[in-house]
């Protein structure tokens, strides 16, 4: 992977990190428990808990990706980087375009 390449993915995993960074704190305040003495009927209270566990499900998601992003950010100017982990061959660019943080070829990770 060429220098002009790397830097290209440099910029998109830190745009991914920011756009992230901004999705975890809207979905932390999603998160947050609903009191019992809330005025909304039973059902729509039900409703209610069904879409926090479905956000909680989104948040943990994210910061794992997140996570990932900034391990591949730490990483990027290794000569590991965008080297599968399996078979040891340069994942393509484009794979790493749409999903910097992987750590796996397209063949490999099926």
């Amino acid at each position: 992977m060429t220098p002009k390449e790397k830097n290209i993915l440099r910029k998109k995993i830190q745009r991914d990190i920011e756009a992230l960074q901004k999705q975890i704190e809207i979905l932390q305040k999603k998160t947050e428990p609903i009191t019992p003495d809330c005025s909304l009927r039973r059902l729509t209270r039900m409703e209610a808990m069904a879409e926090q566990e479905v956000n909680q499900k989104i948040l943990e998601k994210s910061k794992l990706r997140l996570t990932r992003l900034n391990n591949a950010l730490l990483r990027i100017y290794k000569p590991s980087f965008s080297i599968c982990i399996e078979c040891e061959e340069e994942i393509g660019i484009e794979r790493m375009k749409i999903r910097p943080e992987s750590v796996r070829c397209v063949a490999c990770a099926k």
